[in-house]
Parts: C-alpha cells; structure tokens; sequence
C-alpha cells in the first residue's frame, strides 16, 4: 500500500489512478489530519508526500515521520513545486528518500516509486546474517539496525542503505555517481549533492565514529580502517 498526501484534488486522483492501474495499491489523502489518522490504522510501504500542504507542511510532516519509531523506515518520496538545491537539499537532509519535482511525468514517478519499493522489499535477502563492526559500531543486516557502544542510532531507510554499501565494499574507495547508481537504483538527476546530504547527516548520527566514514578528495568516500564482519 502506497499513502499519497497531496492537497491538489487532480495530481492525488492522477497519481493513486495511475499507480493502482500498474499494480500498486494507493491511497490519497487530502490534509495531513486524514493521513495522520490513517498512518494510526495501517502503515504503507511507501509514502509520496507533498511539501505545500494545509494546516501542516510536507517537512513538518517528514520530519515527524522520522521521529516515530513505527514509521521511521519507511521510505518517502516528496512532491514539490520547488526546484531549488537549497530545497532539494532540506527534504533530504529531513530524511526523505527522494523527491521530485513538479509538473512530473507520471510514469517517471511510477519508476522511481518502484525502484525505492524494490530496493526496501530485497535488501534483506540480499544480505542475510551479515553483521558489520568497527569499534564500538555494529551494523547489523538481518535487523536493519546500527548501534553505537550498544545504544540504537536512528536511521532513516537510505541513511541505512548508505553505511551498508559503504561497509560492504569497506577499505573501496567508492565514487558519489556509483553510490547514486546503486544506493538509489537509478540515475538520481545526476545530482551528486544528495550523497554528500546524506553522508553529513550519516556522520551527525554516529557521534564520535563520524570519523568512520572518510572522505577522499576528488574520488569519493570509504569506510576507513579493518573493520570486522
């Protein structure tokens, strides 16, 4: 099930009408009120968000989203009319998991919906029993969690899907575009700002193993150090 919180009545019935004829099942909700009392009853699998709304913005409600254990991974994809980086930037940060950007082709949102749907439904499978550490930081596969010193650092589902990658290939340099490539299954407007975003905001979560994560100039970032597995 796929929630749609969108105001404008024709983008809400354009987009719910052209997900369930794909397949998806989805929902629309007008005001953040009527999702907010629906998200009490039943949780989606994924959730389109658009950040002009009455009574609560789309950020509000994002970052709210993050904050709920129940829904802290479960990824969003937000709609808006702004186009700037500054904005782009702001969600992301917030911990959404994409965006796009109004007026979008519908079938450019069914693809990037269901590259985010198949990335959360897989990743599991793909890496049963794996348990990464370095130091005090565990990155646990199977559980989808990461702890530091044995205290749970909350992640949002692409911050998750990061440090795994990086742990994977740990010791690779590995570049901003493969990162996009296979973090975000697809080309990401080509926008390598969006893994710094996440990266910044990665380091801010771990504390005192930011560290872990290094940057190199020029070529990318890696996990630094032997950590084991």
């Amino acid at each position: 099930m796929i929630y749609l919180l969108e105001d404008d009545e024709s983008i809400r019935e354009l987009v719910c009408y052209s997900l369930n004829k794909t397949g998806l099942s989805a929902i629309g909700f007008e005001t953040p009120k009527a999702f907010w009392r629906a998200l009490s009853e039943k949780l989606p699998e994924l959730i389109l968000l658009d950040v002009m709304l009455p009574e609560e913005d789309g950020i509000s409600v994002l970052t709210k989203l993050r904050l709920m254990p129940q829904t802290e991974k479960i990824p969003v994809i937000m709609l808006t009319v702004k186009s700037s980086e500054f904005d782009k930037v702001k969600a992301l940060d917030r911990g959404a998991d994409d965006y796009i950007t109004k007026p979008f082709g519908v079938m450019e949102l069914i693809a990037r919906v269901k590259a985010v749907l198949r990335r959360s439904q897989t990743v599991s499978t793909d890496s049963e029993g794996i348990v990464y550490k370095a130091g005090g930081l565990t990155v646990n596969i199977p559980s989808r969690t990461v702890t530091a010193d044995g205290v749970k650092v909350a992640l949002t589902f692409k911050e998750f899907e990061l440090i795994s990658f990086l742990f994977s290939h740990r010791g690779n340099v590995l570049s901003r575009d493969k990162i996009l490539r296979k973090v975000w299954s697809y080309d990401f407007d080509g926008e390598n700002r969006t893994v710094d975003v996440h990266v910044r905001t990665l380091r801010q979560k771990l504390g005192k193993y930011a560290n872990i994560i290094e940057t190199v100039r020029g070529a990318g970032y890696k996990i630094s150090g032997e950590p084991e597995n």
